[in-house]
Formats: C-alpha cells, sequence, structure tokens
C-alpha cells in the first residue's frame, strides 16, 4: 500500500526558504510514501461567482479543477510556510479558499494534515502557523498536535546546498514527518 502526500509551499519564489525546507521534507517520507510539491502560483485568484450556480459567467477555470482533484486524491496534506506581515502568505489563503468550494464538496475535508514555518527571525512562523491552523480547523483535518515546528532563524538552517545545515533541526524534522506519516497511515485505515 502506499500514501500520498501533496505538500503546498506558501511561498512562489523558486528558491525560498520554505521551498528548501519542503524539498528536505519530501525527502524524509517512508518508502511507502509518494509525496510531490504542488505547485499553487499559478491558480487564479479565488472568486465566489466560479462556484455560484447561480452565476452562469465566468466560468470554473480548470486550474481550480485539477488542484481540487489532487487534494482530493491525497492522503494527506503537509504545509510548508513563511510568514508574510504575520500571517499566511497570499498564495497559500488563496490555495485554501480555492479547496474549500463547493461548500457540499471541500477538497481539504477530513485530510489529515502536518504544518512547517519558517521565518528570517526568531519566532520561526508563529503566527502565519497559527493563522493557518485555524483557517484549516474549519475542514476537520486530523493533524499532529506535539509538536509543532516553528524554525527561526531559517538561514542558518540551511546550508548553500539546500539542505539542512543543522543536524538537530534535520532530525527534529524528520521526527515530525514520521509522526506525519503514522497520522496519515492510521487515519487511511480508519476509513
Amino acid at each position: 500500500m502506499t500514501y500520498t502526500v501533496s505538500v503546498l509551499v506558501g511561498s512562489l519564489r523558486a528558491q525560498s526558504y520554505a521551498r528548501k525546507i519542503a524539498k528536505n521534507a519530501v525527502a524524509m517520507f517512508p518508502e511507502d510514501f509518494t509525496a510531490n510539491i504542488v505547485e499553487i502560483g499559478q491558480l487564479p485568484l479565488y472568486n465566489f461567482d466560479y462556484d455560484d450556480p447561480q452565476v452562469p459567467e465566468p466560468t470554473l477555470p480548470e486550474e481550480y479543477t485539477q488542484f481540487r482533484e489532487t487534494i482530493k486524491a491525497s492522503d494527506g496534506i503537509l504545509f510548508v510556510t513563511s510568514e508574510n506581515n504575520r500571517t499566511i502568505p497570499a498564495c497559500l489563503k488563496n490555495a485554501i479558499d480555492i479547496g474549500s468550494k463547493p461548500n457540499h464538496d471541500v477538497a481539504w475535508k477530513n485530510r489529515p494534515c502536518g504544518v512547517i514555518s519558517h521565518s528570517v527571525g526568531r519566532m520561526g512562523g508563529y503566527s502565519s502557523q497559527k493563522n493557518l491552523r485555524l483557517a484549516l480547523s474549519y475542514f476537520d483535518m486530523p493533524t499532529v498536535g506535539q509538536p509543532e515546528v516553528f524554525l527561526g532563524k531559517s538561514p542558518e538552517l540551511i546550508g548553500e546546498d539546500g539542505t539542512f545545515a543543522v543536524a538537530s533541526t534535520e532530525e527534529f524534522v524528520r521526527d515530525y514527518i514520521t509522526r506525519f506519516a503514522d497520522l496519515v497511515r492510521t487515519h487511511r485505515s480508519a476509513r
């Protein structure tokens, strides 16, 4: 049996620390998992008119449909995000909104999730993670309660080659990914 995890990165920058952290995390999943970064930068801004049956125009973008189907086909979702102005980056909030509709077929519903946040400062994306968890709580997404992963001073944690430069950080994230993988397995077997 294999499990599929979609990884959403809360940064569009190709060389962002969030993307580097996500790539490290993807490599840490057990052999029975396939984890892939799902790109969210191409998603048009969310507009409820796309999902409102009372509004014939505009038509639902194909990017919405593809994204929603990818999320629904996932056994779990891992969010790796930076913090922008003490909240969720706009690209990630947009993806969450797109997956939250239509109301009768929410893509996020009951998908186990993990959250890793970071910041270049000491707080490790605390505000972003708390805001993200608040948004996700609406969708009954089981999550690993502890530990929470706040990676502060992220430029010091990532080496020039893009991998973790601090062994204790790598071990901490690896442990979190192991716990998250266990949650995904348990949740799928209970369905």
